[in-house]
């Protein structure tokens, strides 16, 4: 899977009718003109993670001076191991209320599952488990779109009234037809303002694409970093290559995720097992320099370029490689 940084999914979001504020991304406070502050806006650091409101990593700034401050001091940080290269500036909403909607895809139910709550800025999750009269969840048919009756349910159901339901019934189906359209596996909008004057406005947005599905979507191209959303850090060059062995043949999955130092390649089959001969190989005081786990029957070229990764780390000195036939690969053609 893949994810898209806030820029890029707010420029969809507009693109498909779903209001959302104005934009701009710069890497130097020196970029930070007059024409960002015509009015109080918000400084966001672009990186691909959550809660960034938390760490400190979105601020609001009343002037030209102040907004140079803050994004000087944005600029110098890192959220969550991810250095912050570039800054999102949006012109600041005027909120009256916030509220929660995010569109994924329920693993045991293997059906769109749409969880909607009108009590934004909070942990959803913990919300349903406190609060579930005030979250509604609501399963979709995927063969069918998010009809209009079925989205004033949803607000109706948390006591949304008025001007203010028309407008989050007609944003929340075209969230749902940016969900289909664009293969998404996420699509979370936290906050969905509320603004003083009843407008219903996406004010943050994140958008996971189900990297499987991109050679249907050309315009995202660059947009999206495939295996992104495994990692913890930005991807190492070497990830990046893997990736690109993944996705070059369909046959078959290689996921490789790096090691900082180590001196064994380590590749497995079969999440279970290959997590226990990791752990095995680490009590007996080997240092491995990496995780790769295939499965799914991989080509014989897809094993040989994805071995020839794992030897190119610098300091890696033998390989270890374990299979089992519980991951629906055929180990002669791995040994081979």
């Amino acid at each position: 899977m893949g994810r898209m940084l806030e820029d890029a999914s707010k420029t969809i979001l507009k693109q498909n009718g779903v209001p959302a504020p104005n934009h701009w991304v710069i890497s130097s406070s020196d970029q930070i003109t007059e024409q960002y502050l015509e009015n109080p806006c918000v400084l966001k650091a672009l990186v691909p993670v959550g809660k960034r409101g938390k760490a400190g990593a979105v601020q609001f700034a009343e002037t030209l001076e102040e907004a140079k401050v803050k994004a000087e001091q944005l600029l110098k940080m890192t959220v969550k191991k991810y250095p912050v290269e570039k800054l999102l500036i949006e012109e600041k909403i005027d909120i009256n209320q916030e509220w929660y909607v995010s569109i994924s895809i329920d693993r045991q139910k293997q059906l769109p599952v749409i969880i909607a709550t009108t009590i934004g800025g909070v942990e959803v999750e913990e919300l349903v488990k406190e609060a579930p009269n005030k979250v509604v969840v609501h399963h979709m048919d995927p063969f069918h779109p998010l009809y209009p009756f079925q989205a004033k349910e949803i607000w109706s159901e948390l006591g949304v009234t008025g001007k203010p339901l028309v407008k989050a019934t007609t944003v929340l189906c075209k969230l749902y037809d940016v969900f289909t359209k664009y293969d998404c596996y996420i699509l979370e909008i936290n906050p969905l303002v509320l603004t003083k004057d009843d407008n219903v406005v996406a004010a943050a947005s994140v958008m996971g694409i189900d990297d499987s599905a991109l050679y249907r979507q050309p315009e995202l191209t660059g947009k999206v970093e495939s295996g992104s959303e495994r990692s913890w850090r930005p991807l190492t060059l070497l990830e990046k290559e893997m990736v690109k062995v993944n996705d070059s043949d369909y046959r078959g999955t290689a996921r490789y995720t790096e090691m900082e130092g180590g001196n064994i390649g380590f590749m497995c089959g079969g999440g279970g097992g290959s997590l226990l001969s990791f752990d095995a190989l680490t009590r007996l005081g080997v240092e491995p320099a990496n995780y790769t786990e295939t499965g799914g029957n991989p080509s014989e070229e897809k094993v040989y370029r994805l071995t020839k990764g794992i030897l190119s780390k610098e300091g890696v000195e033998g390989l270890f490689v374990s299979q089992n036939i519980t991951n629906n690969t055929q180990i002669d053609v791995m040994a081979q």
